[in-house]
């Protein structure tokens, strides 16, 4: 934040003597002396980059050394900026920072949903056949694994002295008798159909046929030929693949824009190339406590191909949720600032002027997010320069009003937040020492548990979407896998502490929140090709600060941040 104060007063500085020339002349011509006729009247002279300073005659600013600027009667002035939310900048100062803007628009909000998940079969075409009777297998079908069967195709033969003696008393019976027979029947696993065929079958024929219930594919048999199988036994699994359901998590902020019905593509990388699409068909309305997530089917159909099914199952997957809600009042992303609890975005008032505006936010979409409160229809927001005009508006603040406690992002910690945070901050602690101390052994065992614990916060701070971009920069971050040398081991560290610290360190005032400290390096670049100037990282226990960039070359060449102060 420094740094973009600073940036800012320097194009300020630069700027002031052409804007004031360019927009209100020269301060220079102007006296205490009545205008002129046909002269326009000043009615005071004001800074332009700190509003409430104010003279009745020309000067400079008291705070930064600006020629004031004359404000004209009929003109608005800065009277808006004394509170600190309304920025004023010169027509030079705009296009240095390379101000642009882009209208606030009731527009369609597109979002692609990514998701990942397994094919799992339909369960409701899932069947496991078991004997009805007492019997011998004799002959088997469907004699082995992955074996396709379709409805009402025999799998078994098999001899079975009750079943045949129940067979033969239908054939004798009429009326009521006969009907009740063959109740006893279909409990012995004949379908109605081989009932009704009961009459023509030969009366010398010893054995019975156990049919398929469905069409679909073999999935576990546990009986051969020859085998004596008792009522109950498991003989057989079938599975319809002809649809597959693919299953995926969705959490707390994915529900606004999951229905059922909607379309979703999936692909994976057993079929390379191919997209299947489907639909969202089941919302499981019970979600897990753990992950504060809860699951979502979609289904597929999965027909043959060449004699084979396309979708295997339990394959992992890959889905994209492609949903639109039309017609909300939405901005781009790229206007939005959201560093603590307020989302806030800066509106072109007109004359170089921006309003600073505090918004409520909807939902999130691809490139734009809706707007619930805050700004209208046709405001011009700031799309690019928002960061220093939001810095310049820091500053104003900072000069009228004491500073105050940094608002915490995320109330109160649960208990599993406040576990996976101090797991993670302990091994970015242990991880920072060992380059401290110049021990790349150290480093690499330090580093392994990284990942795992980093996905443990990870999962622990997903419910609160604001933090999410942060969470996944650093989770891509904290793959480490051992070095054989320092400086490549420094170089890797360098992207997870700087991801490290700005998650964390705005979070530093939320209640439970684990004790660390954050260190600062300002002479990084000369360690590391590429890489701004400072460098920052967390340490734990309250021990001095150890510089892991530099270790024993600069050890001490530290500084530390405390909650609440700016960082470059």
């Amino acid at each position: 934040m420094k740094f973009v104060l600073v940036l800012v007063l320097l194009t300020a500085a630069a700027g002031a003597g052409w804007y004031a020339r360019d927009r209100f002349g020269s301060t220079q011509q102007h006296s205490d002396a009545p205008a002129a006729k046909g002269e326009r009247k000043v009615l005071y002279y004001q800074s332009a980059m700190h509003p409430w300073i104010k003279s009745d005659k020309p000067g400079r600013c008291t705070i930064c050394g600006m020629e004031l600027t004359p404000v004209y009667e009929g003109e608005k002035g800065f009277d808006s900026a004394a509170e600190g939310d309304v920025v004023a900048l010169t027509q030079t100062q705009i296009q240095v920072l390379h101000v642009q803007t882009a209208e606030a628009k009731v527009q369609p909000l597109t979002k692609t949903l990514r998701v990942a998940g397994v094919m799992d079969d339909d369960e409701r075409r899932h069947r496991i056949i078991s004997a009805y009777v007492d019997s011998r297998v004799d002959k088997l079908f469907a004699n082995h694994h992955g074996a396709e069967v379709v409805a009402g195709e025999p799998l078994a033969r098999i001899y079975s002295p009750t079943l045949l003696q129940a067979e033969r008393e239908y054939r004798q019976l009429t009326g009521d008798l006969k009907k009740n027979t063959a109740l006893r029947l279909q409990q012995m696993g004949l379908t109605p159909d081989q009932i009704e065929a009961l009459p023509q079958k030969p009366a010398d024929t010893l054995y019975s046929e156990i049919l398929s219930p469905l069409t679909g594919t073999v999935v576990e048999h546990d009986v051969y030929e020859g085998q004596y199988v008792t009522m109950g036994q498991k003989l057989f699994e079938i599975a319809d693949f002809g649809v597959m359901w693919f299953q995926f998590r969705a959490y707390e902020q994915d529900m606004p824009w999951i229905k059922i019905g909607q379309k979703v593509e999936v692909v994976t990388p057993s079929v390379p190339g191919k997209v299947f699409t489907g639909e969202i068909t089941f919302i499981d309305p019970n979600f897990d406590e753990a992950t504060r997530s809860t699951q979502v089917r979609v289904e597929l159909p999965n027909p043959l191909v060449d004699g084979r099914r396309e979708i295997l199952h339990r394959l992992y997957a890959d889905g994209a949720v492609k949903v639109e809600i039309p017609e909300v009042l939405a901005v781009p992303k790229s206007s939005v600032m959201q560093t603590g609890p307020e989302a806030v975005v800066y509106v072109d008032e007109g004359g170089g002027v921006y309003a600073r505006k505090v918004v409520r936010l909807g939902r999130r979409g691809d490139s734009l997010l809706e707007v619930l409160s805050g700004i209208k229809a046709g405001d011009k927001v700031v799309t690019n320069g928002n960061l220093l005009i939001d810095g310049q508006a820091e500053m104003n603040r900072s000069f009228m009003t004491p500073a105050e406690p940094i608002p915490s992002m995320l109330g109160k910690l649960t208990e599993p937040q406040k576990k996976s945070i101090g797991d993670f901050l302990k091994v970015a602690d242990a991880m920072a020492a060992a380059l401290s101390a110049d021990n790349l052994a150290a480093f690499n065992k330090a580093s392994e548990p990284a990942m795992k614990t980093t996905g443990a916060m990870v999962e622990a701070l997903r419910a609160h979407e604001e933090l999410v971009p942060k969470l996944e920069v650093l989770e891509k971050g904290s793959h480490f896998h051992g070095f054989e040398n320092i400086q490549k081991a420094r170089e890797a560290f360098y992207g997870f502490t700087m991801a490290t610290t700005a998650l964390l360190e705005p979070l530093r005032t939320s209640e439970g929140m684990p004790e660390f400290q954050v260190w600062e390096c300002y002479m990084v670049d000369r360690i590391i090709d590429g890489a701004p100037k400072f460098g920052h990282w967390v340490q734990t226990g309250g021990r001095p600060g150890h510089n892991p960039f530099f270790g024993s070359d600069m050890l001490e060449c530290v500084k530390e941040i405390k909650p609440g102060e700016a960082k470059p």
